[in-house]
């Protein structure tokens, strides 16, 4: 990732969204050559004109910075398409409905790759009622456990925090559940989509 934006950053977002350098200008309050300096590496951007670059694109400082920008393509909210991001330093779990720029302690988070459940990562559910029960069998130690566990339906979603020492298990309300993820701090995010691969509990 850059340090700084850069001139060719700034020149492709202006041509991208079809501005002269007069119009980038006019929108930063500073001069078209200002802007042609930027593009052609002859100066960079004062730092407080970051936020008014970023918002002449609609995209966020750290989009601008990495010259990444994100294109959201679950435009409708679908739940089922959600995203999971984990801090390497903190552990801290964030969730968005699309593709988002997610930073935390300082470091750009990439979403987590859900695989399928395996045989150390055994999942087990069961319905209670109006509600299910979901249990994973797998250790809890503080060097190696489940860190949450979420279900999703199109327009609805749960999530419940687990921590080292404590049971791999929990309780989710139905609401048309079609898929639930769970995270193992070693080896990432898991998920399972529909009964055909839930397997049944035989305590």
């Amino acid at each position: 990732m850059n340090q700084y934006v850069t001139g060719a950053v700034i020149k492709e977002l202006r041509e991208k969204n079809r501005m002269t350098q007069l119009q980038l200008a006019e929108k930063l309050g500073v001069s078209d050559k200002s802007v042609s300096k930027w593009e052609t590496s002859r100066g960079l951007p004062d730092i407080t004109l970051l936020e008014s670059i970023a918002e002449a694109f609609s995209i966020s400082v750290s989009e601008l910075i990495s010259g990444n920008t994100i294109h959201n393509a679950n435009v409708s909210a679908n739940m089922l398409r959600s995203k999971f991001y984990v801090c390497p330093v903190c552990g801290n779990v964030i969730h968005s409905m699309g593709e988002a720029s997610i930073h935390c302690h300082g470091i750009q988070l990439m979403p987590l790759e859900a695989e399928q459940t395996d045989e150390h990562h055994m999942i087990f559910i069961e319905r209670v009622e109006d509600e299910y029960y979901v249990r994973i069998d797998h250790s809890m130690t503080k060097d190696h456990y489940i860190s949450f566990v979420a279900v999703a339906s199109s327009d609805d979603m749960q999530m419940v925090k687990l921590y080292p020492e404590g049971n791999a298990e929990v309780r989710f309300k139905l609401r048309g559940v079609s898929r639930i993820f769970f995270y193992c701090n070693r080896d990432g995010l898991f998920s399972i989509k529909n009964s055909r691969d839930i397997y049944s509990d035989k305590r």
